[in-house]
């Protein structure tokens, strides 16, 4: 798995786990994983944009147009049934992934 496949599937996990709380739009979902981070994870528009139109493709997530909190025309996603197993299964294998980072990471100083 390359970098850019790696920090893709991330972001993709990452955007279903926003949406899993709540419906939200493009903004909301930045600002829920800014908050979530304390500031240190913060998503551009077009990287978190390309990422919502990647998961709508595959069927993990769902759009609708709407208001916002400005009353301003926003279209809202929402996580399918299929999102929410495939957030289960990615949840489990970037775990597993980081489980064993760690666990090679503790043996350096052998």
């Amino acid at each position: 798995m390359s970098s850019l496949e790696l920090m893709q599937g991330t972001l993709d996990m990452l955007v279903l786990r926003a949406l899993a709380r709540r419906d939200m739009h493009g903004y909301g979902i930045s600002e829920w994983l800014r908050e979530r981070t304390d500031g240190a994870l913060e998503i551009g528009d077009a990287a978190l944009y390309k990422a919502v139109r990647r998961l709508e493709a595959r069927g993990w997530v769902e759009a609708e147009w709407g208001s916002s909190e400005n009353n301003r025309r926003a279209r809202y996603y929402s996580i399918t049934p299929k999102g929410r197993g495939q957030l289960r299964t990615e949840s489990r294998a970037f775990r597993r992934y980081v489980d064993m980072v760690f666990h090679v990471l503790d043996g350096a100083a052998e």
